[in-house]
């Protein structure tokens, strides 16, 4: 099958999937729910639908029970939509994508944190080291256009 048949097919699950996840399942398990993506094999047999849920693994888990028991509800809304010969099974995935990317966010911001502070600890041994060449300048900025020893 083309593939770009097999992209627009996929496009309606997830926009379907989404929409009757937000607006339309009442069961309260299913909260903090967002659809990422959708994979449909090449016979439109079958239809991975990726989610990301926000909360403790408790959370997770019952939002999961709950999509997994509105799968048929969903599967409906998407052979309302789609035309094609077969309507793809459906089935929830819990998608770890969203989370590996917040926690290796975390982790470089907290390793520029720690290169920041490092460059700060160099920076103000630095600085003690080199108070002579400071005072120096300090001295040469006190100087003014007239001094004759400076030759300005």
């Amino acid at each position: 099958m083309k593939s770009h048949r097999l992209a627009r097919v996929s496009e309606v699950v997830r926009e379907t999937a989404a929409n009757a996840i937000l607006f339309e399942i009442k069961d309260p398990r299913v909260k903090g729910v967002t659809v990422t993506r959708a994979e449909v094999s090449a016979d439109l047999q079958h239809a991975k639908v990726y989610v990301s849920i926000m909360g403790t693994e408790k959370e997770q888990s019952l939002s999961m029970h709950g999509l997994k028991s509105a799968a048929g509800f969903v599967q409906t809304k998407v052979a309302d939509r789609l035309t094609t010969r077969y309507v793809p099974h459906i089935t929830f995935v819990l998608d770890e994508g969203v989370k590996k990317s917040i926690e290796i966010a975390r982790l470089i911001r907290e390793e520029n944190e720690r290169l920041a502070a490092d460059a700060r600890a160099a920076g103000t041994s630095v600085e003690t080291s080199d108070e002579p060449a400071t005072d120096a300048r300090a001295d040469d900025d006190d100087l003014g256009p007239d001094t004759p020893e400076l030759g300005r």
